[in-house]
């Protein structure tokens, strides 16, 4: 299917039938990836933003995947910059099944509340940056439970499990063929420039606890390599994994220590702010990489996220004594 292709830079070959593609989100580059699987039965994973989607079909294109031969798209869960693109791409793959976590499934049906929660976390931004989302056939949509198998043909499979703590609807995919662990958001986000990790904690889901289990969850199958939706591929297993369990530790740890000193939100954010500019000094010292990653990964959404959990959490707590 690839053979002969001269592929524009955006989409990469990664070995083992497995190819890159960058979705260009909001216009910059190295954000957002899409994987496209060239096996007997094509998987493209993550569609990325709705305004990403006809570039993400030209990568297809020149990858040799034409309209009749996508036969899967997979998204690890339905956050705009994920899944945006969902109904734009079933509309123009008509064979290609959609598969999504059951949690998510009704939201592709009706995107409704979805975005609406979307527009409370980024505001106008998100015009800009994602686009409308599309609803999705029902009849077309494959939800997956706590576990589940998508066929790849000729044996090969993405084996899938739930995988929640940055939202309740995260699935986690193996590839059976190469090792491959595609994660999502569920490790944070990777940078490669500097092969830092940022944190990934947005309202209304995450769950440090359920986070820090899904990074175990990850961590324990031994994949050979780790495909981040943002952005990119990785080898360096271990220290990846340590270091977005010591981030989210560092961030939860912060906004903490400003909830037990009574800090309004605003006044917790610029703490955190200053206190992840001292900790992760080689992220902010590439100002270009810095800015481009807080557009759409912003500082404010992560601490917001963490913030609601505390809340919840404390609510809980209270309820309990």
């Amino acid at each position: 299917m690839t053979e002969g292709v001269n592929k524009s830079p955006r989409v990469q070959d990664l070995g083992g039938g497995v190819y890159s593609i960058d979705t260009l989100m909001g216009g910059f580059e190295g954000i957002t990836s899409s994987y496209f699987i060239s096996s007997d039965r094509p998987a493209l994973i993550e569609t990325g933003a709705a305004l990403s989607a006809p570039h993400v079909q030209s990568s297809l294109d020149e990858l040799g995947c034409g309209p009749q031969d996508l036969a899967t798209i997979v998204v690890t869960h339905i956050h705009l910059d994920h899944a945006g693109g969902v109904g734009d791409l079933a509309n123009a793959y008509p064979n290609a099944r959609i598969v999504v976590h059951e949690r998510g499934a009704r939201h592709l049906v009706d995107p409704r509340k979805l975005v609406a929660s979307a527009y409370r976390v980024f505001g106008s931004k998100i015009d800009e940056m994602f686009g409308p989302l599309l609803p999705t056939d029902p009849n077309r949509i494959d939800a997956l439970g706590e576990r589940g198998s998508i066929d790849l043909g000729a044996g090969r499979t993405l084996d899938t499990f739930h995988n929640p703590g940055h939202a309740s609807h995260h699935v986690a995919l193996i590839d059976s063929a190469t090792g491959d662990l595609y994660t999502g958001d569920a490790a944070g986000v990777y940078i490669p420039e500097t092969g830092d990790l940022r944190p990934a904690t947005p309202p209304p889901d995450f769950d440090f606890n359920l986070a820090l289990h899904s990074l175990q969850a990850m961590q324990a199958i031994a994949p050979n390599r780790l495909l981040f939706s943002h952005f990119g591929p990785t080898i360096d297993i271990d220290r990846v994994f340590e270091e977005s369990r010591a981030q989210l530790h560092y961030w939860v740890e912060w906004v903490k220590q400003a909830h037990q000193e009574g800090l309004d939100f605003d006044h917790a954010l610029l703490m955190v702010q200053a206190k992840d500019r001292d900790v992760n000094a080689r992220f902010f010292a590439n100002a270009e990489t810095a800015h481009k990653f807080e557009q759409f990964s912003s500082s404010e959404a992560q601490v917001s996220g963490i913030w609601h959990w505390l809340q919840k959490k404390n609510q809980s707590d209270s309820s309990i004594t």
